[in-house]
């Protein structure tokens, strides 16, 4: 009788006209597919902050890397919305960058929005397009009004879409959304990797889930393969702890 009423409870939440799930999207990682019950909810916002102000082109990079696999089958456009100072302060998206995500130049929308309440009005309009597969909207700072972040949410569910929330810094501000995660660069692999694993080559990211509604949150390193162009999880060469540099010697009385 209780999962009856949970999934009645679920139902009533749906907006009008949505009947199937869109279903999830698979990081390819067991541990973390596991921790989102199966992967990256569809028809849902997610938020993926930077750690910090270096760490803005990891995070751009993560969400990149997301889209990727959201788009992997070639259907719908991926929408990029940005703020004209994030533009900037960080550059606009690079065609050889994009490819080396595996995400085709000429399957990106941008946009640029003179503010943040115009950069949530576009990512809403452009979740409501059913040709839209992937909307990223990349913010620079400042909190945003929970009644944005619940109509962001509510488009996504309409479209079946994915909603991704690009910050430049870790937010405080408490959210709706499915997930939040802070993302940052990480050194790569060095030595102990078999040969074809030095092959994949790609970028190295230090991704924290620190919001989940479906389940537990978690810490990975994580990396994208450039041949498969998918999340692996990688290894590092250095322990966890480093030893000290310069450490005075213990005085003995």
């Amino acid at each position: 009788m209780i999962e009856e009423l949970r999934l009645r409870l679920q139902a009533l939440q749906r907006p009008p006209g949505i009947d199937d799930d869109p279903g999830v999207l698979p990081l390819g990682v067991e541990t973390i597919d596991g921790a989102l019950g199966g992967g990256l909810a569809r028809g849902a916002l997610h938020e993926i902050a930077a750690s910090g102000e270096a760490h803005v082109a990891s995070a751009a990079g993560f969400v990149l890397g997301l889209s990727s696999l959201g788009n992997s089958a070639g259907k719908g456009e991926v929408v990029w919305v940005a703020e004209d100072m994030t533009l900037t302060e960080s550059g606009e998206p690079y065609g050889p960058g994009l490819e080396a995500f595996g995400l085709r130049p000429e399957r990106l929308v941008t946009v640029q929005a003179a503010r943040t309440h115009d950069l949530l009005w576009a990512m809403e309009e452009a979740l409501r397009c059913r040709a839209v597969a992937t909307v990223i909207g990349e913010m620079r700072e400042g909190e945003i009004d929970g009644v944005a972040v619940r109509r962001l949410s509510l488009a996504a569910a309409e479209s079946g879409a994915l909603a991704l929330l690009l910050r430049a810094t870790p937010p405080t501000d408490a959210s709706t959304a499915a997930t939040r995660w802070i993302v940052g660069a990480s050194p790569s692999p060095g030595g102990g990797r078999s040969p074809s694993e030095a092959r994949r080559g790609g970028v190295t990211f230090a991704v924290s889930l620190i919001r989940n509604r479906r389940g537990p949150t978690g810490s990975w390193i994580l990396q994208w393969s450039d041949i498969d162009e998918r999340f692996l999880l990688a290894t590092h060469a250095q322990p966890v702890a480093a030893p000290l540099l310069d450490r005075p010697h213990r005085q003995v009385a």
